[in-house]
């Protein structure tokens, strides 16, 4: 998250007519970045992971566990921590942190007290012996964390706490839903980080949008669900704000679980990767290339199935924080006619990305998106100020949004070495990836952040998906591979991500061919083996129809390759490991770390081909097949508890680095689901990578 500014916020009414006022100055600061910046260079790619924890709080005596809030406690241990400040420190937020050693790793706050982000020390590199010391470093993390909690806390790595915002007390110490800044009835405003920016922003949101956000996530059927289903938790009788009207005028729809407030997203945890690129052409790429990969990696991730205490029937996270932050009108919903505003805005600004801006000759102008809402003005002088029009486009398309947190200190005057105006919209347009310039006042290059991933269990996972995905950039830039697929696609993949069971019953839109023009040595085969091919060459760049371009996939063919051929007899598609592993091949790999890498490797396979389950999937089991569950889609207290127990179990046994997985193991009964009779399952357990069960 980086350090936090320091001001007076203003509420949304004066925030408003400043509006004008930021985007201008935020375009000038802007294009003096460019000015400065559009010829940087660096030696070679550099990159860095994100985790963000839940603090939780265990109550072994009443089988409960609490949302810890914490959060400010902990970080105050942590920056007081003699040893570590002999070390350099790891709180920026508090302490001036040394960087002339790479010793100790980073922690944030977060948007909840209940959240800690951490990151590595000092930005990785390609180098095989940094992808190695990936997860040693994230175990190291989470175990300074875990030292700097109380005896009965810890450091959870999911997506999001499964009874956030039930009626219980949920959180430690215990606060009464309700307040100024989010008016939820479900959540208290002690819930999120006290730092003004946190509940000016989503009292700003709330402001704006003129309602509560509206967050409706259709409910799991399960056998004894009530039909029509409708949120026991919802209060239609209180009148304590304006907003507590929005229930009453269908805000909470049938068979849906009803949320009503920024802390339902902005709480939830992710795993995020940026890169450093050499150049902006090279990030520029990465950022075009990477985008169609962000779907298939949040279905493959896959990891929210429970919220406020229900099984849902989605796997994951993202359109919830999509409609948690969702600060748009009713005009640019299009739900009344355009009067007061100037566009109708087709997504959230916490979205999937609808722009390209690498200036790739296989960039075909059919791939953009059809119905991009830009601002023309600014396209017009950033481009009169030397931008390229690709790239004017891509941040006059960002700056249709407004500041929603805008501090009257900053509006006294332009600095054209800061960037807080250009960042005030930047950073609050969260994309699946995100193009970022060096910032002012850091020696830093060109980068782009990967959004889509979902948080994993353990540190295993976590690190063989940031491995994973740093080789396939790898892949990608030697092999000049070519992802482009229309963004309406990769738009429509991102909807597909959130079904349950997405990454095994659902495919999803992804380019056939992404080999250049001319004849490629792959050094492995759709099977993962490493027996030498040639492909064959292709055509020059594609004209003919777009859609002939593009298939639907499964999860398995994009990750493992389609050994079939295609209907028009172009061979097909190879696999992303497959290509990693020529890669990998490309470079002479010594064994040793060729064996440790295939570890990771093999987790991102057998994912993505069923052999092993997605946390989802495997905590929705874990709900049915418990004593306490009544086949009605609730997760009780003491069922939370012994989930969160497991959970930290895994991690913590770790079964010597290996890490645990998910594999077939003993047969139970399940009930029906969706009308169909009660068949039998199999059960998913954990085990670690030589098959021991836990």
């Amino acid at each position: 998250m980086g350090l936090l500014a320091i001001g007076t916020p203003l509420a949304w009414p004066e925030a408003k007519t400043k509006a004008d006022q930021v985007r201008k100055w935020g375009i000038e600061q802007l294009l003096a970045v460019w000015n400065r910046a559009k010829g940087k260079e660096r030696d070679m790619l550099l990159w860095g992971d994100e985790i963000e924890y839940l603090v939780v709080k265990f109550d072994d005596k009443d089988r409960k566990v609490r949302l810890s809030l914490r959060q400010a406690d902990i970080l105050a241990a942590l920056a007081a921590d003699e040893e570590l400040s002999k070390k350099g420190g790891c709180v920026p937020d508090l302490q001036i942190v040394s960087r002339n050693t790479d010793k100790l790793p980073v922690f944030h706050p977060e948007f909840g007290r209940f959240m800690l982000e951490s990151t590595p020390g000092k930005p990785w590199g390609i180098g095989f012996k940094d992808l190695l010391d990936v997860e040693p470093n994230m175990k190291w993390r989470r175990q300074i964390a875990k030292d700097h909690m109380e005896a009965n806390e810890g450091p959870i790595t999911l997506t999001t706490f499964p009874r956030l915002g039930t009626k219980d007390d949920f959180t430690c110490p215990h606060f009464p839903p309700s307040g100024d800044k989010l008016r939820s009835q479900f959540l208290p405003d002690e819930i999120a980080n006290p730092h003004i920016r946190f509940p000016t922003l989503a009292a700003n949101i709330r402001a704006r949008r003129g309602r509560k956000v509206e967050i409706n996530v259709p409910i799991f059927k399960d056998l004894n669900t009530p039909i029509p289903f409708k949120d026991p938790t919802v209060n239609y009788n209180l009148h304590n704000w304006p907003e507590d009207d929005d229930v009453r005028n269908g805000a909470a729809k049938d068979d849906h679980v009803y949320m009503d407030a920024m802390a339902f997203g902005m709480g939830s945890c992710c795993l995020q990767i940026t890169f450093q690129a050499k150049n902006i052409t090279e990030g520029r790429k990465l950022y075009d290339q990477l985008s169609p990969l962000g779907p298939i990696m949040l279905a493959l991730t896959a990891a929210t199935p429970i919220y406020k205490g229900f099984l849902v029937d989605t796997d994951v996270r993202w359109n919830q924080i999509s409609k948690a932050v969702d600060d748009r009108t009713v005009e640019e919903l299009g739900e009344r006619p355009l009067k007061h505003d100037r566009w109708r805005i087709p997504k959230s600004r916490y979205a999937s990305n609808s722009t390209y801006i690498s200036l790739d000759p296989r960039l075909r102008p059919e791939y953009h998106d059809p119905d991009l809402v830009i601002d023309p003005a600014i396209q017009e002088h950033l481009v009169v100020g030397g931008m390229d029009p690709l790239l004017a486009t891509h941040f006059a398309h960002l700056f249709i949004r407004d500041p929603i947190v805008v501090f009257s200190e900053d509006l006294n005057h332009l600095d054209l070495d800061q960037t807080n105006h250009f960042e005030n919209i930047q950073s609050t347009n969260w994309q699946h990836i995100r193009f970022k310039p060096p910032p002012a006042d850091a020696d830093i290059g060109w980068r782009v952040e990967f959004r889509p991933m979902e948080i994993q269990m353990t540190d295993f996972e976590n690190a063989a998906f940031s491995i994973f995905i740093v080789l396939v950039t790898r892949a990608i830039l030697s092999f000049e591979l070519n992802f482009y697929i229309p963004i309406p696609r990769t738009t429509e993949n991102m909807e597909t991500a959130h079904n349950r069971d997405a990454v095994l019953t659902d495919r999803f839109y992804f380019r056939r061919d992404p080999f250049p023009p001319r004849a490629v040595k792959m050094n492995g085969s759709a099977s993962g083996t490493t027996t030498p091919m040639m492909l064959p060459s292709r055509s020059p760049t594609p004209t003919g129809p777009i859609e002939d371009e593009y298939a639907l996939m499964s999860i398995d063919e994009i990750i493992n390759g389609r050994t079939e051929s295609y209907d028009d007899g172009l061979p097909g598609f190879p696999g992303l490991i497959p290509l990693v592993e020529s890669y990998l091949n490309s470079v002479n790999v010594d064994v040793e770390t060729r064996c440790d890498l295939a570890r990771y490797l093999d987790l991102i396979r057998k994912r993505a081909s069923g052999q092993l389950w997605t946390g989802a999937k495997w905590m929705r089991e874990f709900v049915r097949s418990h004593k306490e569950y009544k086949g009605d889609s609730v997760v009780g207290e003491g069922l939370c508890y012994d989930l969160l127990r497991e959970v930290e179990k895994v991690e913590m046994l770790g079964w010597g680095g290996e890490g645990p997985m998910f594999k077939v193991g003993a047969e139970m009964k399940l009930a029906a689901v969706d009308g169909e009779p009660a068949r039998t399952r199999r059960e998913h357990a954990f085990v670690s990578s030589s098959g021991k069960p836990l």
